[in-house]
């Protein structure tokens, strides 16, 4: 049974393990979303786009289990679960690191990857349903229209000002129709409100991945002052 200040130890312990649980959801649930978020885009962002969140979502199962070593270390004054939930943290400390970092660093990339993806599918939206799906479904959301402009519908085979209906943010009459001219088309290119969407999430990945990796190195110094407390209680009985 630990004593003194090492009993304050213990239960800061535990608290910070219900937080950390916490953690665990919040990570899978930002990992989740984001996910989504690029599955909506998944023809205009390389594979590696999805690897970021994926590694959140597991880093945060990874923390809700390790969360349950941390309570039942410190509940029980366990000392080889306590060893192994101080293992477990420093391994997901790197990976959240990692995550973060990786998060960050991807925005870099975004305007080149967004720039090729996007071109090589406009040119292909008549003859490739999957293409004008998500063509349909991207401009629809971020009421954009085009890569740069409207007028890259050009390349698509769309002449004499026409564009695709999910130009406009709204249709009426039996055969609606979307031009240039039209007051309600959409001006702005889907280059730069997706490059901004994708630049957001990058933050958000790296800014949660950073943050709480910093602050679990707190629950890194309780659990191995606990444990070394727990060790040296078991060398005098």
């Amino acid at each position: 049974m630990v004593s003194g200040g090492m009993a304050c130890v213990k239960y800061l312990l535990f608290l910070f393990n219900l937080v950390f649980a916490i953690t665990g959801i919040v990570f899978i649930s930002v990992g989740a979303v984001i996910l989504i978020t690029y599955r909506d885009y998944n023809n205009f962002v390389d594979i590696w786009m999805f690897a970021v969140p994926v590694l959140m979502i597991i880093v945060g199962v990874v923390v809700f289990i390790t969360s349950f070593f941390g309570c039942c270390g410190a509940v029980k004054e366990n000392h080889c679960m306590i060893i192994t939930f101080s293992v477990l943290l420093i391994l997901i400390f790197v990976l959240e690191l990692g995550a973060g970092i990786s998060g960050y660093m991807m925005r870099g990339k975004v305007s080149s990857m967004l720039e090729k993806c996007m071109n090589d599918t406009l040119v292909a939206y008549n003859s490739r349903e999957d293409y004008r799906t998500s063509w349909d479904i991207m401009q629809h959301d971020l009421q954009c229209c085009g890569v740069d402009r409207p007028s890259d519908w050009e390349r698509a085979g769309f002449t004499g000002n026409t564009l695709p209906q999910s130009c406009c943010t709204e249709m009426q009459g039996i055969d609606p129709t979307c031009d240039m001219n039209d007051i309600k088309s959409n001006t702005e290119g889907c280059k730069q409100q997706l490059q901004r969407k994708i630049e957001e999430n990058g933050l958000i990945l790296g800014g949660v991945g950073i943050g709480v990796a910093l602050i679990q190195l707190i629950g890194v110094l309780f659990a191995c002052c606990l444990a070394r407390s727990i060790r040296r209680e078991y060398e005098t009985v």
